[in-house]
């Protein structure tokens, strides 16, 4: 599971698709941060990536540069990059994230890296629908806690994070593959929820549109 490519200076990580997603925080300098918060979900940055991300509050799709993927047919189609300039044809990177396994299977991912001086990952008692707007970067719900974690400038952390009352500090990473011992999927009742979805040990996974099935019929 290696680092494939790290550029602290373009802010840009490649990483093979079955990278645990701790393993990518342990490779990072000081002060970068990936586009998803230190824990360990099942299928790696590549699973993770399939399903569109885990917890995140901005648009997943534009942290995700470029994939390289086993279509259903076999066939290898690399998408994207570090750098794309004066790209012809079609942009498969942006229906790569998401897909859920329908355009295939994510062999190397590209990620953009974000800088920030302070981090802080905080949990408290209570329900991502009873929290004010929040603009911490991560937000998720898990056993009865709302988790908020965001990194940047202190003034912005500390506003970010301070919605939620009366919370604790997380300091250490979360393994939560134990969670989901016959994968991740999506589901109402799970012991994950983000604003996007619930997530269910063994789930189904969204309907797929009609020009979605083609798409992935003809890779």
């Amino acid at each position: 599971m290696p680092i494939l490519d790290l550029s602290p200076g373009d802010q840009t990580i490649t990483v093979s698709g079955d990278t645990g997603l701790l393993n990518v925080y342990a490779a990072l300098p000081t002060g970068l941060y990936p586009p998803f918060p230190p824990v360990e979900l099942p299928g790696g940055v590549g699973g993770l990536v399939s399903r569109g991300g885990f917890a995140q509050t901005f648009f997943f799709g534009a942290e995700v540069l470029g994939v390289t993927f086993r279509a259903p047919s076999g066939r290898v189609v690399k998408a994207g990059g570090r750098t794309v300039k004066n790209v012809q044809g079609y942009d498969l990177t942006r229906p790569f994230v998401g897909s859920f396994g329908a355009l295939g299977e994510a062999l190397e991912v590209t990620l953009r890296l974000r800088p920030g001086l302070a981090f802080r990952h905080v949990a408290a008692p209570s329900t991502l629908a009873d929290l004010p707007p929040i603009s911490a970067r991560f937000a998720w719900e898990q056993n009865g806690e709302v988790h908020l974690l965001h990194f940047g400038h202190a003034r912005e952390v500390e506003q970010a994070v301070g919605v939620l009352r009366g919370a604790r500090e997380v300091t250490a990473h979360t393994d939560l593959r134990t969670l989901f011992p016959e994968g991740i999927g999506v589901g109402e009742g799970g012991p994950l929820q983000d604003r996007r979805f619930g997530w269910v040990n063994g789930g189904g996974v969204p309907p797929m549109p009609a020009l979605f099935g083609k798409l992935a019929v003809s890779l």
